[in-house]
């Protein structure tokens, strides 16, 4: 009988299935994986001690920086942790606003993570291009409302920088018409080819209680089988109002993961209808007047979480009554969400790797704050 020796390979620090630099150290018993490590910290650049050091409006386009795909997301979770924080109410408007923005931007974000997912199958550059083309016309909107595509700096305490323009609804009217033909050929493409089924069913599978242990969420949880969503366990702005379904798995693998993301790209779509339906007039206005941004909050600690699109985001702070935070603290998915990496492929090849990470759906900008 062959006798094999176990290895350790490095496979990285910049790999191509991730944004940013990323390692992992691998331990392998000819072609299969025998335990894996992930290494980061590569691009850790200080998020919450300068965050500490800023006054609280001041980290509002910080956040933009962490998942960089996601800037309306981010913005969100922080400015709700500092309304709390300071006792600071947002109007009506303003809350359909922001849900209108992050509900694009889950949309932009599952479309690009489909894309990247196939293209790290091997599929080269059309999914993935594919996948950007919605993606772009996302960012026009967001360009439209906050004059930046990428690091929007849109929202405010106690509402959004500035209401939505005058052509931004009719431009998104057009999106909506033509996203469910986009989404279904999306699908249509890959659900059931033979690649994508070789190289995802059965791949890089996280049981529940797996994934309830090391508290992973968003669709890497749903593709586990389990129904957690923030917007519905614990709703926050407006989501109470809408009516939309969470989308799970069967058995967790990176299949499943692909459809949950696929399907809750339909569900932001019927969010984002219900928000034009019962969106305010503007005499609602688009932040509060009696907000002042350069807050001091009393003395005490808040925490908010949002499901962002690679799931709980969370912002915890503490107050001493200056006009700086005493502590800044991220609830970051991407981080939680690699902690199982090793779990998810033990025992499978070192090709399957790849496709495993990329089903995660990391960016790196939010696991090295």
């Amino acid at each position: 009988m062959l006798q094999t020796q176990e290895l350790q390979v490095n496979i990285g620090p910049q790999h191509p299935s991730t944004h940013g630099v990323f390692r992992m150290l691998v331990t392998v018993d000819g072609e299969t994986v025998v335990d894996l490590k992930p290494v980061f910290g590569y691009l850790h650049r200080n998020h919450e001690q300068i965050a500490e050091a800023n006054t609280y409006l001041q980290n509002m386009p910080y956040t933009d920086r962490l998942d960089y795909f996601n800037s309306m997301a981010n913005n969100h979770a922080y400015a709700m942790a500092v309304e709390r924080l300071a006792g600071i109410e947002v109007p009506e408007r303003a809350e359909y606003i922001r849900v209108l923005m992050v509900e694009l931007t889950r949309i932009l974000n599952h479309a690009s993570a489909v894309g990247f997912m196939i293209n790290d199958m091997g599929a080269w550059q059309t999914p993935l291009a594919f996948g950007m083309r919605e993606r772009e016309k996302i960012l026009d909107l967001f360009e439209m409302a906050s004059g930046a595509r990428l690091m929007c700096n849109y929202f405010r305490f106690g509402g959004v920088a500035r209401d939505l323009p005058p052509e931004f609804i009719p431009n998104l009217r057009e999106l909506l018409v033509a996203l469910p033909a986009y989404i279904d050929e999306l699908e249509r493409l890959l659900r059931d080819n033979e690649i994508l089924l070789q190289r995802a069913v059965g791949i890089g599978i996280l049981p529940r209680e797996v994934a309830l242990s090391y508290g992973v969420t968003g669709p890497v949880l749903r593709g586990s089988g389990i129904p957690y969503d923030v917007r519905k366990a614990e709703p926050y702005s407006v989501y109470d109002r809408f009516d939309f379904d969470i989308p799970i798995g069967k058995v967790g693998d990176v299949y499943d993961r692909f459809l949950v993301r696929i399907e809750e790209m339909r569900q932001s779509k019927r969010i984002i209808e219900q928000v034009l339906e019962q969106l305010p007039d503007a005499k609602g206005g688009h932040i509060n007047p009696k907000a002042r941004q350069n807050v001091r909050p009393p003395v005490g600690d808040a925490y908010a979480r949002i499901e962002s699109p690679k799931g709980e985001l969370g912002f915890y702070l503490v107050s001493d009554g200056s006009g700086k935070p005493y502590r800044y603290k991220v609830r970051a998915p991407s981080f939680i969400n690699l902690t199982p990496l090793a779990d998810m492929c033990r025992g499978y090849k070192v090709a399957d790797i790849v496709v495993i990470l990329g089903s995660i759906d990391i960016v790196m900008g939010e696991v090295d704050r």
